[in-house]
């Protein structure tokens, strides 16, 4: 287990109102990924073990981090909006919430597990009562 810091801010949590998704602009948020958190990370990828990101908010700063060498260790600034379509870099599983239609952080979902993948789970979690949004349930997604 390695940590790492997103500063969260409103955007996060604003639906997306656009019908052409490209066209939603993320708010820039704030991130720091220690130089032991980014050496662990990139061993795994090079060694062929997974990298499980707990959060779609590790996710966003752990993609946003991404180089060709590896994820870069440091302080930087993100508006990455990973909806479907978009390649992941980093991660290979991930745990998230169950969250709200329409927000950024249930298309981030979608581009990783795909879809339909994603409302079908979400229709069994509707049918039995899960709780969403952040402090709600959550999914464990390989």
């Amino acid at each position: 287990v390695k940590f790492l810091t997103l500063y969260v801010g409103p955007g996060t949590f604003k639906p997306v109102k656009c019908e052409d998704v490209e066209k939603h602009k993320m708010e820039s948020e704030a991130f720091s990924i220690p130089e032991d958190t980014a050496n662990e990370i990139n061993a795994a990828k090079y060694d062929g073990r997974r990298v499980i990101a707990v959060g779609t908010t590790v996710t966003r700063a752990l993609e946003s981090s991404a180089t060709s060498e590896g994820v870069k260790a440091g302080d930087g600034i993100t508006n990455l909006f990973i909806y479907p379509g978009y390649r992941f870099k980093v991660i290979d599983a991930l745990i998230t919430n169950f969250h709200l239609p329409r927000s950024t952080l249930l298309m981030l979902v979608c581009a990783f597990a795909g879809k339909e993948k994603v409302l079908n789970a979400y229709r069994e979690a509707v049918r039995k009562g899960y709780r969403f949004y952040s402090f709600g349930d959550a999914m464990f997604i390989l």
